[in-house]
């Protein structure tokens, strides 16, 4: 693939073949993603891959704590409820999602399984927990590179026929995913990657998020009206 058909081609995948993902091809994704920029070539992240016995632990205990009511202990902090556009747009993905599932505004035993699916991070064959340097914490940049380098992740695993999807239901318990991951206490646990075949007779796997236009996204000072160049 070109550069346009893997950014424009990629989907969040949340149903994978029960096919394993071999070690090479992974490194060969990890290997693409770690040229990502980062702060003063800082590279503050670090990737712990799981799969088999492992991921099948954090999956378990990670659903165990969600049903009975033990609170989130995530590393990594969000922004709370969204409001606005932010909301609308949260809320035209699920739209899309829950259409092409068949899972009906009211339909509760529905809703609860796909929320399950998320904290057993879609059943994928691999998860990439991707953590940072605890010493960094403090500031905003390191969590910006972690980005940047999850970005160049998905995409790369694109590139070798590989889905993703970036989720943070699967380190909502982020005890147990460093137990069972042997992450070390010098670091945060940020967020987590689902990687592996796509399921193609998925229906959500065919959905595809709308994104705002350029116009709506940037603003251009400096250039003139005709021509669309400085002066």
């Amino acid at each position: 693939m070109n550069f346009d058909d893997v950014v424009l081609g990629r989907r969040s995948i949340r149903a994978f073949k029960q096919q394993q993902v071999a070690r090479g091809v992974i490194e060969e994704v990890i290997a693409l993603a770690t040229r990502a920029p980062s702060s003063m070539n800082s590279q503050p992240w670090h990737l712990h891959v799981l799969t088999g016995e492992p991921l099948d632990r954090i999956r378990a205990e990670n659903t165990e704590r969600m049903l009975t009511g033990v609170p989130p202990s995530k590393e990594s902090r969000g922004t709370g409820s969204y409001e606005g556009d932010h909301r609308n747009r949260q809320v035209e993905i699920a739209v899309q999602l829950f259409q092409a599932m068949g899972i009906a505004r009211d339909d509760k035993d529905k809703r609860q399984d796909w929320i399950l699916r998320g904290f057993r991070q879609f059943d994928a064959p691999v998860s990439i927990v991707v953590t940072y340097d605890r010493v960094l914490r403090e500031g905003d940049i390191a969590q910006f590179d972690c980005g940047a380098l999850v970005n160049g992740l998905v995409n790369a695993a694109w590139s070798r026929g590989l889905g993703c999807v970036v989720n943070s239901q699967g380190i909502m318990h982020s005890p147990v995913v460093r137990e069972h991951a042997g992450i070390p206490e010098d670091q945060v646990i940020m967020i987590c990657v689902a990687m592996g075949y796509p399921d193609e007779s998925f229906p959500a796997n065919a959905v595809v998020s709308r994104r705002r236009p350029v116009d709506e996204v940037a603003t251009f000072v400096g250039f003139t009206e005709a021509t669309g160049q400085a002066h």
